[in-house]
């Protein structure tokens, strides 16, 4: 079924919205556009007949169905900065050749807007559940999660719920995200940036000494998988010459350690579990004539240890006299993959992955077990929530990425196996 005016409507109203986390103010603990996504996206609930809420202005809901029983979809309205590159304006949704573009179309606008128009088709077609099912929206994902934790303590908790944030098939494991700051005192003698997010690999760096600039450049990619990027902290100390590198001890580190070893290297985790193997991204440089440091963004796998990866960077880092310390931390999650709930996502997922661009047949084996990931999603804060969704395994990865986009065919696929789990779990 194609998407009709007004569903096609109410998508170029939330991509509109700059809902990038931004400072509090009097009912908008994470700025005024993140705030303003969740009345916007209620408020149109609402007109709709569905029962809403919004939660310490942090969180809301969206809801239809009877029963004390209730399925939970838990999405999120926040999206990461735009970032350079596009080809297109990112707050507004741009359809070219079938295909459409916007901040947020993947990541997490589009699935909450694919979840809801699901909702609201069967709901429309006199569907009655057998138990509430509930749209359940966070606003500061992209940050801190403080969103959802919120409501997690303040909200009801679904009896099971998805969060469709991540990739297809249904997600088992989640391996543990550390962000740790690297920091020392500065020479003074140079200038430095690079980055905006924690969870970004950044595209562009530069480099202030004397009369000279220095730049590096790179391709933006989501941290969890920093391989699909180019980071241009990286590609610029490595063009560096020993004049430079010897006015920063930061510099002399990420020369030393990070640009000249692998993820194991200088992570000291050589793991390789079923979640797979450590990640790292050095996100965000800020060298300025007081102080220096270097936020990294490490994804690690579910049965190392954090004291042994901090143990690790302390005793690195103190040789060049610097310390570190732990920037925020959420552990790895592990969940039983013989539940009857993720065998009938699975189910779902099999039967209905030939739908999605670029689909081969021999997909079917590859692509329909449960898989870890790298990636953080709302399951670490929800109890009961599996992440399942929405990109496909074997499609280019559009988190964070310049010109995010879907095709409006996988889009329409996505809101068919949204009606089919919310019939199949409800």
């Amino acid at each position: 079924m194609a998407l009709n005016d007004r569903e096609l409507g109410f998508m170029k109203d939330m991509i509109r919205i700059q809902s990038v986390g931004g400072a509090p103010c009097p009912g908008c603990p994470y700025g005024e556009n993140s705030r303003k996504a969740l009345s916007v996206f209620t408020k149109k609930a609402e007109e709709l007949g569905f029962r809403t809420g919004i939660i310490e202005d942090k969180a809301g809901y969206v809801e239809f169905g009877e029963g004390e029983r209730m399925i939970g979809i838990v999405c999120h309205l926040d999206v990461v900065p735009q970032g350079s590159g596009w080809d297109t304006d990112p707050f507004e949704l741009t359809i070219k050749d079938g295909i459409m573009y916007g901040r947020g179309i993947v990541d997490d606008k589009g699935p909450a807007l694919a979840s809801f128009i699901a909702m609201n088709r069967l709901k429309e077609s006199g569907f009655v559940p057998k138990s509430r099912v509930r749209l359940i929206l966070g606003s500061d994902e992209e940050r801190t999660c403080d969103c959802i934790e919120t409501y997690a303590v303040k909200g009801e908790i679904p009896d099971f719920a998805i969060t469709p944030d991540a990739e297809f098939p249904v997600i088992f494991a989640e391996k543990g995200i550390l962000h740790i700051r690297i920091s020392g005192a500065s020479t003074g003698r140079i200038t430095a940036k690079a980055g905006n997010a924690a969870n970004m690999v950044p595209n562009e760096a530069f480099i202030e000494y004397g009369d000279n600039r220095y730049e590096g450049k790179g391709k933006t990619a989501h941290a969890s998988k920093p391989e699909l990027g180019i980071n241009a902290i990286l590609d610029m100390v490595s063009k560096l010459n020993n004049e430079v590198l010897e006015t920063s001890p930061l510099l002399c580190y990420i020369s030393d350690d990070i640009v000249r070893n692998t993820y194991e290297g200088y992570t000291g985790c050589d793991i390789n579990d079923i979640s797979g193997t450590i990640t790292a991204n050095p996100a965000m440089l800020d060298i300025n004539s007081s102080t220096e440091s270097l936020v990294i963004d490490i994804r690690y796998p579910i049965t190392a240890r954090l004291d042994d990866i901090m143990d690790h960077f302390r005793e690195a880092c103190g040789a060049y006299g610097l310390s570190v310390e732990i920037v925020s931390h959420m552990g790895p999650i592990h969940k039983d993959t013989d539940t009857n709930e993720i065998r009938t996502l699975t189910k779902i997922w099999s039967d209905n992955m030939e739908l999605f661009d670029g689909f081969k047949p021999e997909y079917k084996e590859k692509f329909t077990k449960p898989v870890a990931v790298g990636g953080g999603t709302y399951a670490r804060h929800m109890p009961n929530t599996v992440a399942f969704g929405v990109q496909c395994p074997w499609q280019e990865d559009q988190c964070h990425q310049a010109n995010e986009h879907m095709s409006v065919n996988d889009f329409e696929a996505l809101i068919k196996i949204m009606t089919e789990t919310i019939t199949a779990l409800s």
